[in-house]
């Protein structure tokens, strides 16, 4: 079977949650012996993921415009035009912006799954003409896709209440991590094990990483202290002025990171904290849980997992409840604990995404 992939920015080593799905389910199911290309923006191409293959996944590098309202659609738009030419039996688009060329790809005779990761028209950073074209993309995406995959149980409900579209519930997923012990790299960044608070995210308005800064520096001193491992996609004023929070009031920020480090980062915080006002099935989340850390998450419908428990939550917005919360937490020492985490197990997630690609074609 022959498989091509747009609507992520590529892999490898490109940050976003999408990025990641990609990174992890398309090396699984090339290894089930079909032909997976995932169709790179040409921007995020850099001397460190240069390259024609990753992981048996072929990488082809199509023109992308770096400019964030208009990078999704022109890539897509020449995307599904290289699709064709390549005579792709399923065409995979992730993310409800670049599924307004759905129709498109339809009108071209491929077969098109889509995968819904969330409803990006919430998110802050968009404006009016942008929060259309994302609802557009959405609407087109379920009424004209052969096939709409959700990634969580809340994006399938809104997928059937707005379009009574049926989907295919598929969950991200995450890896069980092995733990090197290291502790260099915290180390380098004046952080003591068992000592700090860890967020990881993008730097977008959604993630209210200002309210995690606000919130934590409203607790009393409790020799605990706060890094955030990220970054901007397209520095602006609030990437600008989170950066500047974070220097007044002592919080680490350690960029963008992968593998060792990040590794490091998680596995030895007190406590994992996720204050998004929008998600769609956070992996930050998985990962962190992953690693059996304690964690603090907003109140949002996509961060209600079932393996979590009440004191978990905080209401979203609410920076004086976080606070409270965090300093809760933190009193009462409890940095590791178990989940049950099989659902979210990405050799069982290849395994279901190809069962869709075989439904269609056998239809």
């Amino acid at each position: 079977m022959k498989i091509v992939v747009t609507g992520t920015r590529g892999i490898p080593r490109i940050m976003g949650g999408v990025e990641t799905h990609c990174e992890e389910l398309f090396p699984r199911i090339a290894a089930m012996g079909h032909d997976v290309t995932v169709i790179r923006r040409s921007c995020y191409v850099t001397d460190d993921n240069r390259g024609s293959e990753y992981r048996g996944v072929k990488l082809r590098d199509v023109y992308a415009p770096r400019k964030k309202s208009l990078e999704a659609i022109v890539h897509t738009l020449l995307a599904v035009v290289e699709a064709k030419r390549m005579k792709a039996d399923i065409l995979h688009i992730h993310a409800i912006g670049p599924s307004i060329m759905v129709p498109l790809a339809r009108l071209l005779g491929l077969k098109v799954v889509t995968t819904h990761h969330g409803p990006d028209y919430d998110r802050q950073k968009w404006g009016l003409l942008a929060r259309t074209m994302l609802k557009l993309g959405e609407r087109w995406g379920a009424r004209y896709s052969n096939a709409v995959i959700a990634i969580s149980q809340v994006i399938a409900d809104i997928l059937m209440q707005k379009y009574h579209r049926p989907s295919h519930l598929i969950f991200n997923g995450v890896n069980k991590p092995a733990v090197s012990g290291k502790t260099d790299y915290i180390d380098s960044l004046g952080l003591e094990k068992g000592r700090y608070i860890v967020a990881v995210g993008r730097f977008v308005k959604e993630k209210c990483f200002d309210q995690l800064i606000e919130a934590y520096s409203q607790l009393p001193q409790c020799g605990f202290k706060l890094a955030i491992a990220g970054d901007a996609d397209h520095e602006d004023e609030y990437s600008r002025s989170l950066k500047a929070a974070a220097h007044d009031n002592g919080v680490v920020l350690t960029g963008f990171i992968r593998g060792e480090r990040l590794s490091q980062l998680l596995a030895n915080a007190a406590l994992f904290v996720l204050p998004s006002s929008h998600e769609g099935l956070p992996i930050s989340l998985l990962e962190a849980m992953s690693y059996d850390r304690d964690v603090l998450v907003s109140d949002i419908p996509a961060n209600r997992l079932p393996e979590l428990a009440a004191t978990d939550f905080f209401p979203c917005g609410d920076i004086q409840a976080l606070s409270a919360e965090l300093e809760r937490k933190l009193q009462a020492a409890q940095p590791s604990r178990r989940y049950d985490l099989h659902n979210y197990d990405w050799n069982h997630i290849a395994r279901q995404t190809v069962e869709v690609y075989d439904n269609i074609l056998k239809k």
